[in-house]
């Protein structure tokens, strides 16, 4: 018997064939609510994470209608789970790396940057303001900004990389939970972690820079995983410790998005 191909599943795509089983079978008919992502996170001996993850790829699929704030519901006549098109890491796998790996960097460009450096990463923050409804402006200055502080390291790979993991953020299921979770307050205090990023180069202190680019995308791994489920606000979410910690686990599409 000739072998074929075994191809590897991320583990949100198994828990969203799991639900969705059970959507096809009744278990949770149309407009039913699904329980609270904690208790499926407790009873598929998985994160919060992961199920969020899971979650938002059957919103994709048309099968379950996310309320933030509300729950997540069945919707009628739900069409199957869609095509594998996102190939690279989930948002919070993603977050994490970058968590990791852009805090080096920000920690090694402190000991680098020029006068130059700084006034061209400020420049870009003045673009961020200016562009505040205006995604694809703002956008663009976030990436330029990230990328910029890879180029400081004087290493022409690390900025590859900073770019490659940029690049990850186009996937669906990171622009999907970007609209669920856009705020203009979120947008605001974006500006002010990349403010402190640039302070702490401009300081020249490693540590410090380390720190302010750990903080903020920590930050933003926090707001993906505010709570869907009624009483769920980000600063709730913060006070409380709802959540996994973004780097154990380890946005609005064309209209806004949480820069990162």
């Amino acid at each position: 018997m000739p072998l074929t191909m075994v191809e590897p599943q991320r583990l949100y795509r198994s828990i969203a064939d799991q639900i969705a089983a059970l959507i096809d079978r009744g278990e949770y008919p149309a407009g039913a609510r699904l329980p609270a992502e904690r208790e499926l996170a407790r009873e598929l001996g998985v994160s919060r994470t992961s199920v969020r993850e899971a979650i938002i790829s059957l919103e994709i699929a048309g099968k379950v209608e996310v309320r933030v704030g509300n729950g997540i519901f069945v919707r009628p006549h739900a069409a199957g789970l869609p095509r594998e098109d996102d190939d690279g890491p989930g948002p919070f796998d993603l977050l994490a790396a970058r968590r990791m790996i852009e805090g080096e960097i920000a920690a090694a460009a402190a000991k680098l940057a020029k006068r130059p450096d700084l006034k061209a990463l400020r420049a870009m923050l003045d673009e961020m303001r200016d562009a505040d409804d205006d995604f694809a402006r703002r956008d663009t200055a976030d990436r330029e900004f990230h990328l910029r502080i890879a180029e400081i390291t004087r290493n022409g790979a690390l900025a590859h990389v900073v770019a490659a993991l940029w690049e990850q953020r186009r996937g669906e299921l990171w622009t999907r939970i970007e609209k669920h979770f856009h705020t203009p307050e979120l947008r605001a205090r974006t500006i002010e972690d990349h403010a402190a990023i640039v302070d702490a180069l401009e300081a020249g202190d490693p540590d410090a820079a380390r720190a302010a680019m750990q903080r903020h995308l920590a930050r933003v791994a926090r707001e993906f995983q505010r709570r869907l489920e009624p009483g769920g606000s980000a600063e709730a979410e913060r006070r409380g410790g709802h959540g996994d910690r973004p780097e154990r686990a380890a946005r609005r599409h064309h209209e806004g998005g949480v820069s990162s």
